[in-house]
């Protein structure tokens, strides 16, 4: 067979565990998997001298602002930054303007995506809300690979980017999981109470207390595990399945852990910010590390882990949520002005690397394919697809080595909104990210990305959930 690619000599993902052999790719596929020195009819060959192969990234929460608010970042800008990271497919959550609620929206984003000439292959959730039940099902005939809600009425000033994508009330949510559970597909819920916050926030601007603390204070641990309590209970009644987003609580964790043993079928998700961050970078950075939910103590950030470890939590992504700087310091003496959120899909892979790297959590390599490239095509159905090394899966790649340093540097960030990138600035990673491919196609070579010198620009296409595959 002639092949159009050999990567060779390297340490490759298989089954479960890394082993040294060779990759043969033809037409966008893994068409061989041999011993090593064994593939001799190729077109081209990369040489990895030992480096670490795994299944190109799965990030499981990312937002583009593409359309509506595209001076943030497009999907060109966006995608390169997620191939810097080792990422192959971004599952994109709604917060455009407007939120994918319909067909038609939805034709209109899948039409931006492919206008903006991206790099990565992407897959959408789409908007379920209390204003459009009626559309949720006609939704989920569209490819789509989950849905998303938040359960509040749209924030202040924002309502174009909400619209069609809150569940504002008890009543709203109970429709609406009932409609999502006809589907079988995920629905993704940001589960934070928000009258407590509501509340808190009001209380603490009533007492001039606006400092960048006062946003966790705000945000306490009770206002995410009652939300997650309720979700899951909601989701045992209507038979939907639950993915708790971006979890920052042990006993949210907990409940989770407990609702599937059971038997209930739910996913988990945390972010690397709430594995490696605490609450004093907040004090530090000020609102760049403004997210929601908010950092926590460090008691908290080490509980986490014990989940990651064990295997309740099924995947981390990265909550890449461009904002401009001017946004970010808008009205910098008061902390709840400035948007949520930051950038970060380059360095989900490679922060997790450094951290089963340095061996001080327990952290292997191989759950950080699990948790980053396996589970979630598992979760989202499309897996075979992605998310596995193995003959006829398309031929997604993250190839890097555990003998190169990394010096984070924000000025280096692809993103539109790299000026926010300042929360892991300085941070020195015992790993470097080498290649980047993305159905056979080497979309980043030697840690660059060059679309347009090789051609890749316009090679992300779209992945559409295989839902015969459950």
């Amino acid at each position: 067979m002639n092949l159009d690619l050999a990567v060779i000599n390297g340490k490759v993902y298989i089954d479960g565990e890394f082993r040294e052999v060779d990759l043969g790719i033809k037409d966008e596929k893994f068409a061989m998997i041999s011993e090593r020195g064994m593939l001799e009819d190729y077109n081209e060959v990369i040489d990895l001298k030992g480096k670490y192969v795994i299944p190109g990234g799965i990030d499981t929460h990312v937002h583009f602002r593409d359309p509506g608010h595209s001076e943030r970042g497009t999907f060109y800008t966006e995608s390169q930054a997620a191939v810097a990271g080792g990422n192959t497919t971004i599952l994109e959550h709604p917060i455009s303007s407007p939120p994918q609620y319909n067909k038609e929206i939805l034709d209109n984003r899948k039409k931006v995506a492919e206008e903006r000439q991206g790099v990565v292959d992407y897959a959408f959730f789409g908007a379920a809300g209390g204003q459009y039940p009626e559309e949720i099902t006609k939704l989920a005939e569209e490819g789509i690979v989950a849905f998303k809600t938040f359960l509040h009425e749209a924030p202040e000033g924002r309502d174009d980017e909400f619209r069609g994508l809150t569940m504002a009330n008890d009543y709203e949510i109970l429709i609406g999981m009932k409609e999502v559970a006809k589907t079988g597909l995920p629905l993704g819920s940001h589960a934070e109470n928000n009258d407590l916050i509501q509340g808190f926030i009001k209380h603490y601007r009533d007492e001039g207390k606006t400092s960048s603390e006062y946003h966790c204070k705000s945000r306490p641990p009770i206002s995410e595990y009652s939300t997650v309590q309720k979700m899951i209970l909601f989701a045992k009644e209507t038979g939907c399945v639950l993915d708790l987003v971006h979890i920052s609580t042990p006993e949210a964790m907990q409940m989770a852990k407990e609702a599937k043993e059971e038997g209930q079928k739910l996913f988990l998700e945390t972010c690397p910010h709430f594995l490696l961050l605490n609450e004093d970078a907040l004090l530090e950075h000020g609102a760049y590390a403004k997210c929601n939910p908010p950092l926590r103590p460090q008691e908290t950030v080490d509980k986490l882990w014990e989940y990651v470890l064990d295997g309740t939590v099924d995947y981390i992504g990265s909550d890449h949520a461009p904002f401009l700087k001017s946004e970010k310091e808008k009205n910098a003496e008061d902390i709840f002005v400035a948007p949520a959120g930051f950038v970060g899909i380059d360095l989900r892979i490679p922060l997790l690397i450094n951290e089963a790297v340095s061996g001080k959590r327990g952290l292997t390599l191989e759950r950080v394919v699990e948790l980053c490239c396996e589970n979630p095509a598992k979760a989202f159905n499309i897996y075979p697809q992605k998310g596995v090394i193995q003959p006829g899966s398309d031929a997604d790649l993250a190839i890097f080595s555990v003998d190169e340093d990394t010096v984070v540097d924000w000025r280096d960030n692809y993103s539109g909104s790299k000026e926010i990138a300042r929360v892991y600035d300085g941070w020195k990673l015992n790993c470097k990210m080498n290649y980047t491919i993305i159905r056979g196609k080497v979309v980043m070579k030697d840690g660059k990305v060059d679309p347009i010198a090789d051609g890749t620009k316009g090679w992300g296409k779209l992945v559409k959930a295989n839902l015969n595959k459950k």
